[in-house]
């Protein structure tokens, strides 16, 4: 099966109320040979959502009625799916709330449909190998005192508790965990589990936030700040 036909597998959901910008972004994935569906507004695209199970939503922020934010918490109410945010605004502030909220990575308008395209591309590459390419003595499952992190299943338990991570949070916690008393740089997780792609370094600290407050709600904290340097694994 060629890369085209497996890229027809994976679905994407493209929600935005301008219809000619859906038409880019639908031609950009389907050069890509990506599979899509478009939603005109938050309600259908939760249609949608539930009917087709996509792979990845590439989903506006401001909409009329329900806006890209209602939908984005009504999808992490029962999917870990990747979700890129679309922005018209360049405010920090939009793009960190987006992150807050549960995405995976944002494009802020006008952007370049083959820059969206290749986010698309790395998003789903680190959703599909969980491990780092080409590392062949990482095992299947790292662990961290109570923690454990199932690279082949993409499961992060506490104890005996799951805890559901995005695609994203899941590349930057097994980074961490691959040398679990090593100090990372910002850069150094954006070149590890970002794959190179350009992001901010308060790209970064949302995601960690995200992380944090995930398993705040099993009683623990498994990333340390290390002031002026980066994070690394806490001492659990």
């Amino acid at each position: 099966m060629g890369v085209a036909a497996k890229r027809q597998d994976q679905r994407i959901l493209i929600v935005d109320d301008d219809p000619s910008l859906r038409e880019v972004v639908r031609f950009a994935l389907e050069k890509e040979g990506f599979a899509t569906l478009e939603a005109p507004d938050g309600a259908r695209a939760l249609e949608l959502f539930e009917a087709h199970a996509p792979a990845l939503v590439v989903l506006d922020i401001l909409m009329p009625e329900l806006d890209g934010t209602e939908v984005c918490r009504e999808i992490r109410r029962r999917s870990q799916v990747p979700i890129v945010f679309l922005s018209s605004r360049d405010e920090e502030l939009d793009r960190i709330l987006g992150l807050e909220l549960g995405g995976d990575d944002y494009v802020t308008k006008p952007f370049s449909p083959r820059e969206l395209a290749a986010r698309v591309r790395a998003i789903l590459r680190r959703a599909a190998t969980p491990a780092r390419p080409g590392d062949d003595a990482t095992p299947e499952i790292l662990h961290c005192g109570p923690l454990a992190l199932d690279l082949s299943a993409c499961r992060a338990r506490w104890e005996e508790t799951d805890v559901l991570l995005t695609a994203m949070e899941f590349a930057l916690l097994r980074t961490l965990m691959s040398r679990s008393r090593k100090v990372f740089s910002r850069s150094e997780l954006i070149d590890r589990a970002y794959d190179g792609t350009v992001v901010s370094d308060r790209t970064v600290d949302s995601h960690i936030r995200r992380i944090r407050r995930k398993f705040g709600l099993v009683g623990c904290d498994p990333i340390e700040t290390v002031t002026g340097f980066g994070y690394r694994m806490a001492s659990l």
